[in-house]
């Protein structure tokens, strides 16, 4: 941690003064881990999730090192299109989430402050805003977002698009769930197949996005195959891992690695040690740098997750790959993101059935308004549905709206009532 710390003030000393170069620094370390993660890696981990790391810091460090051909998008956005046409997409929420994995959001938070941009926003847009205004990151080619899952997408991707002058494409997700509405979502896909073409001069036929949709779903039902052959077994692991299967199924969704590491995870799954430790299907971000839930989740036999909503929702809704653009389409309008609050509660209680856990925590990231205003919903429905619920407030980058000590207190009750339910 002492060498992550040092890496962390390295950049932000250079920030106000030399922004390109606190960007090189930045990319050279990332580099460094990738290699690191290449050769050695972290043994505790199975197969799977040491490939799933080398895959997410090497799709980043492409995107960074050709930024002419990569794209800035939201989490959510369908990556099929892209993939055919060679594009490197990073999200917004994986660019913070590495630099906070650094230890050097302070800078940028604060950038993104002088910026105008308000701290009541989602701390994972403000990084990349802040580093967008400080002149750090290299301009991409053009952005693709949806209004799905994060109301801050309407303010951080026209601000994006205006900084670098590029152009952008935003799909408009209806909150309702109808064919109406996959119907919509498939117009305004073939339009931004369309925008894609027109950015790159680069061809998506239908072909091929036909063959990169059978891919996604084969994954989908690798990771299917995963989740129902996990009860009663630990497959050993870390809040950052679970951030980079988040990355694997959203980010290079369609794509040969996320097909091989779904299978990667099943086999690893089926091969792994039983387990009587307390299970956990966590909900919402995974705020992998907060240390009382290192201490408490990670490479734990007693207690771990065994499951979370944001990794598994694009795997659980059914589709037909013969059908591309309905089926992308498809998986936004029946995300468990989208909609009701119920949807949540549904996509919860199916993880904890499959799964056989014994509880859920759902982690009220700051800033995100959408969680925030639902989470007591949330709660009580499962809680009246027989699963127990934590709510956990914190902040998945921002280390100044955490509170340690509460975390610490609220999660160690947590476990005791679950120990207690099981005795």
């Amino acid at each position: 941690m002492d060498v992550v710390h040092t890496f962390g003030q390295l950049i932000m000393s250079q920030v106000d003064e030399h922004p390109r170069r606190a960007g090189r620094i930045m990319y050279a370390g990332w580099r460094a881990q990738l290699a690191n993660l290449t050769l050695m890696g972290e043994r505790r981990l199975p197969p799977s999730r040491r490939y799933a790391s080398r895959v997410a810091m090497s799709k980043i460090t492409r995107a960074l090192r050709h930024p002419e051909n990569a794209a800035a998008t939201s989490l959510f956005t369908p990556y099929e299109p892209l993939q055919v046409a060679g594009v490197l997409p990073y999200s917004v929420e994986q660019l913070s989430s590495f630099i906070g994995g650094s230890q050097a959001e302070r800078a940028f938070l604060d950038k993104a402050g002088d910026a105008g941009f308000s701290e009541t926003m989602c701390s994972y847009h403000r990084v990349y805003l802040g580093a967008a205004a400080a002149g750090m990151l290299p301009k991409p080619a053009f952005v693709v977002y949806t209004t799905l899952a994060c109301d801050g997408n309407l303010i951080t991707f026209p601000a994006i698009q205006r900084h670098f002058d590029i152009p952008g494409f935003c799909i408009d997700v209806p909150f309702d769930r109808s064919e109406d509405a996959v119907a919509s979502v498939a117009r305004q896909l073939r339009q931004m197949v369309e925008f894609v073409q027109d950015c790159t001069h680069r061809s998506i036929t239908h072909e091929a996005l036909c063959e990169t949709m059978a891919r996604s779903w084969r994954s989908a039902l690798a990771y299917r195959r995963f989740l129902q052959a996990s009860p009663g077994k630990r497959l050993p692991g870390d809040m950052t891992t679970e951030m980079y299967a988040v990355l694997m199924n959203h980010l290079v969704s369609g794509s040969p690695e996320t097909e091989r590491f779904c299978h990667m995870l099943e086999s690893d799954m089926r091969g792994a040690s039983a387990s009587k430790g307390l299970r956990l299907v966590w909900m919402h971000t995974m705020p992998f740098s907060q240390q009382p839930l290192i201490d408490r989740v990670n490479f734990n036999d007693e207690c771990f997750i065994c499951a979370s909503d944001m990794s598994s929702d694009p795997m659980l809704v059914d589709i037909d790959p013969s059908q591309p653009y309905e089926a992308m389409a498809r998986r936004l309008v029946y995300s468990c993101f989208n909609g009701e609050g119920e949807n949540r509660v549904q996509r919860a209680l199916e993880l904890a059935r499959i799964t056989q856990a014994d509880g859920v925590v759902l982690y009220n990231h700051w800033g995100c308004k959408a969680t925030l205003g639902v989470s007591h919903l949330i709660k009580r429905r499962l809680e009246e549905e027989g699963v127990p619920c934590l709510l956990l407030d914190g902040d998945g980058i921002d280390v100044a709206n955490r509170s340690d000590g509460q975390t610490s207190t609220r999660f160690d009750a947590f476990l005791e009532l679950l120990e207690g339910r099981r005795a």
